[in-house]
C-alpha cells in the first residue's frame, strides 16, 4: 500500500464529511413538507405552481399502498416517455448527427435502466443519443429516478419518527421538493465547477479535425452485405487504412455529468464514461466526482439522524458505512499496486512513474493513475453509480472481486441516492431482530417493535436481488443466447456474466465490459433484473414504512438494546456481510477466486 493511496482515501473521506455534514441537516428540512426550505423561500412560488399545475393537494398524506401506486405509476410513466423518445429520435429537433432510431430491445433496456437509477449501457452514447434524447429523457429520469430514491428513504424515516400514523408522507410533494430544492441546485454548481475544469457543454456539431501524425491501422474488410469478408481458409480478409482526420463529438455534456454523478446514476453521455476527458478532464474533476457520488448518500445518514431527533443513529449507520468501504477500497487498491504474474513472466516493464512502479496500469488512465482508478472503483460500486473511469475488466481478480461484493452487499454501503440508507435500515431492522432472538426480547428499533410483517418484508426485500442474479446468470451460462455474448472463455467470462446480472439486479450500471450485452437477449433479461431489482424492493419498503407510522414509539428502557454504539455497528456490519456470503460465495468462486488461483498458479 502506497503513501499516495492511504493520503488520497483520508483525504476524501474528510472533505465528503466536512461537506455532507451541513447537507443533511439541510436535507432533513426539505423532508418536512410543511415547513419552507431555509434560504430557498423564493422558490417556494414555483413549488405551488407545480401542484397547481398538477392538481396536488399537498395537505393530503398517503398510507403505504397509495404511495407506493403513485411511485410506480410516475415510474411507469417515466419508462414509456424514454422509450418513446428513443423511438422516435431520427423525427425529433436537436439531433444534428442524424442519430437513427433505436432498436426495440436497446430502447427498453435503456428506459428500464434509466428509470431504474441503474443507467445500464448497452449502447456508445455519441453514436446512438441524439442531443434531445441525452438532455430530455436520459438528464430527465437521471434527476427523477435519484428524487425517487430520497422519497422512499423519507418514507421510511417518517414510519419510525411517527406515532400511530396512517400517513407516510405526499409521494408528488416527497419528489417535487427532493428535485427543486436539492437535486437542481447542486446540479446547477456542480455543472458550472466541472465546465470550468474542461467539460464540454454546447450544441455544436460533431468536429472533423487533421491529425497531426496520419495514423496506419488494418481491419477486416467488408463486403457488399456490411459483414466481413473472409480467404478460402476462412481467415478474415484484413484491409490496411490510413487516418489523417478525427470526429471529435460535442454535445452538452456538464449539465448531464452533473446529476449523473449526484443521484449515482453513472449513465455517461460518451461510451467511455469518466475515462473521457470530455466527461472528467483532470485530476481535481476526477476526485470531485468521486464525492459528488457519495455527498447526498452520506448526507442523508445526517438527515436520519435529524428526522428520528438522535443523531447518534445517523453516526451509527454512517459508521458502519463506512467501515465496509474502507476495508473493501483498501482491498482494491493493494491489488492493484501488485505487479501482474503474466506480464512480469513475460519481461514486461508495468512502471508507468515512480508512483505506479510495478503497478497494474493495464485499462487504467495516466492522468489518474493506479490510487486515484482503484478509489473511483470502490465508489463508484459502492454507491449504486456505475460510472467508470478505468476498464474494470482489466483490474486484477481480487481487484474485480472487490465491485462485484461492494454490489451484492445490497449496495448498501453508501449507496444509491435514497436506496443506500434505505437497504442499510432493513438490515438494521434484521440485524436488531438477529439481536432479539439472541436475548430473548422482541425486537425494537428506534422505539418500534419489530414484528411478523415487519420481518416478512424485510426478507423479500433482501432476497429479491439475489434471486434475480443468480437466477439471472444461471439462465446466461446454460443458454445459448447467453452464452454468445461471452467473450472470453473460462473464469473470467463467467465473472462477466455474474458481474452483469449483479450490477442490473443491484441497480448499479457499471460492467466487466468483456461481455457482448447489447443482445435481444440481453437487453430483455437485464432490463427484467434492474426492473425488478428496483420496485420488487421499494414495494416492501414502503409497507415496512407503513406498517411502523402506524405503531406507537415506546420509550426506550433497562431492557432496550442501544442501536448507536459499537455492538450495534459491529452487528449491523456483520449482517450485511453474513447475508452476502450465504447468498454468494459459491458463485463467486466460480469467477474471481478461480481466476485468482489460476493467476497465481502461472
Amino acid at each position: 500500500m502506497t503513501t499516495q493511496a492511504i493520503v488520497l482515501l483520508v483525504l476524501f473521506l474528510t472533505v465528503l464529511l466536512l461537506l455532507a455534514y451541513p447537507l443533511g441537516g439541510f436535507i432533513a428540512r426539505i423532508a418536512d413538507d410543511k415547513a419552507a426550505v431555509p434560504g430557498m423561500g423564493w422558490l417556494r412560488w414555483l413549488e405551488k405552481g407545480l401542484y397547481r399545475l398538477a392538481g396536488v393537494k399537498t395537505e393530503a398524506g398517503m398510507g403505504w399502498k397509495q404511495y407506493a401506486i403513485a411511485l410506480l405509476i410516475f415510474n411507469t410513466l417515466g419508462a414509456l416517455l424514454v422509450y418513446a423518445v428513443q423511438r422516435l429520435q431520427v423525427w425529433l429537433p436537436l439531433n444534428p448527427q442524424n442519430m437513427a432510431n433505436v432498436s426495440m430491445d436497446s430502447s427498453l433496456n435503456t428506459a428500464v435502466s434509466f428509470v431504474a437509477n441503474t443507467n445500464w449501457q448497452g449502447y456508445a452514447g455519441e453514436s446512438t443519443m441524439s442531443y434531445l434524447t441525452q438532455m430530455l429523457v436520459l438528464a430527465g429520469q437521471n434527476f427523477f429516478s435519484a428524487a425517487t430514491g430520497i422519497a422512499v428513504v423519507f418514507a421510511l424515516i417518517r414510519g419510525f419518527s411517527r406515532h400511530s400514523a396512517t400517513s407516510i408522507g405526499n409521494f408528488w410533494t416527497d419528489i417535487t421538493r427532493s428535485t427543486l430544492y436539492l437535486l437542481l441546485p447542486l446540479a446547477v454548481i456542480f455543472a458550472a465547477f466541472l465546465m470550468g475544469q474542461g467539460v464540454i457543454q454546447n450544441f455544436s456539431g460533431y468536429k472533423e479535425v487533421q491529425l497531426i501524425d496520419p495514423v496506419t491501422y488494418s481491419q477486416p474488410k467488408l463486403g457488399p452485405d456490411a459483414q466481413p469478408l473472409k480467404d478460402d481458409k476462412g481467415a478474415p480478409v484484413m484491409e490496411t487504412l490510413t487516418a489523417t482526420t478525427q470526429t471529435l463529438p460535442m454535445g452538452p455534456v456538464a449539465s448531464q455529468e452533473a446529476i449523473k454523478m449526484l443521484g449515482t446514476n453513472g449513465g455517461g453521455f460518451f461510451n467511455a464514461n469518466s475515462a473521457h476527458p470530455y466527461e472528467n478532464p483532470s485530476y481535481l474533476s476526477n476526485f470531485m466526482e468521486m464525492i459528488a457520488i457519495f455527498l447526498i448518500p452520506a448526507a442523508l445518514c445526517f438527515a436520519f439522524g435529524h428526522m428520528v431527533g438522535d443523531m447518534r443513529q445517523g453516526w451509527a449507520v454512517l459508521t458502519a458505512m463506512t467501515v465496509l468501504f474502507v476495508a473493501m477500497t483498501l482491498t482494491v487498491m493493494l491489488s492493484e499496486q501488485q505487479t501482474h504474474p503474466v506480464l512480469a513472466s513475460m519481461n514486461i516493464d508495468q512502471a508507468t512513474s515512480a508512483l505506479q512502479a510495478g503497478g497494474n496500469m493495464e485499462g487504467k488512465e495516466t492522468r489518474f493513475g493506479i490510487s486515484a482508478s482503484s478509489l473511483f472503483v470502490a465508489v463508484t460500486t459502492a454507491a449504486s453509480c456505475g460510472a467508470v473511469n478505468a476498464m474494470h475488466d482489466s483490474l486484477m481478480p481480487i481487484g474485480g472481486l472487490v465491485p462485484i461484493v461492494l454490489m451484492q452487499f445490497g449496495e448498501v454501503v453508501f449507496g444509491g441516492v435514497g436506496s443506500g440508507l434505505y437497504g442499510m435500515l432493513i438490515f438494521a431492522i434484521l440485524a436488531v431482530f438477529i439481536a432479539g432472538l439472541m436475548i430473548g426480547r422482541t425486537p425494537e428499533y428506534l422505539g418500534k417493535k419489530i414484528q411478523a410483517f415487519e420481518m416478512k418484508m424485510t426478507s423479500i426485500a433482501i432476497l429479491v436481488t439475489p434471486v434475480l442474479v443468480l437466477a439471472g446468470t444461471a439462465i446466461a451460462v446454460m443458454s445459448e443466447a447467453g452464452k454468445a455474448g461471452i467473450l472470453n472463455p473460462g473464469a473470467h467470462g463467467f465473472s462477466e456474466v455474474l458481474y452483469a446480472f449483479t450490477s442490473a439486479a443491484n441497480n448499479n450500471g457499471s460492467a466487466f465490459a468483456g461481455l457482448s450485452a447489447n443482445t435481444p437477449f440481453y437487453n430483455i433479461m437485464l432490463a427484467i433484473a434492474m426492473w425488478f431489482g428496483r420496485f420488487a424492493m421499494i414495494v416492501p419498503v414502503l409497507a415496512i414504512a407503513g406498517s411502523l407510522a402506524g405503531k406507537k414509539r415506546l420509550e426506550a428502557n433497562a431492557g432496550t438494546m442501544p442501536t448507536h454504539g459499537p455492538m450495534f455497528i459491529a452487528l449491523l456490519v456483520g449482517t450485511v456481510v453474513l447475508i452476502s456470503v450465504l447468498n454468494y460465495v459459491p458463485a463467486l468462486a466460480l469467477g474471481p477466486v478461480v481466476e485468482h488461483l489460476q493467476l497465481i498458479a502461472k
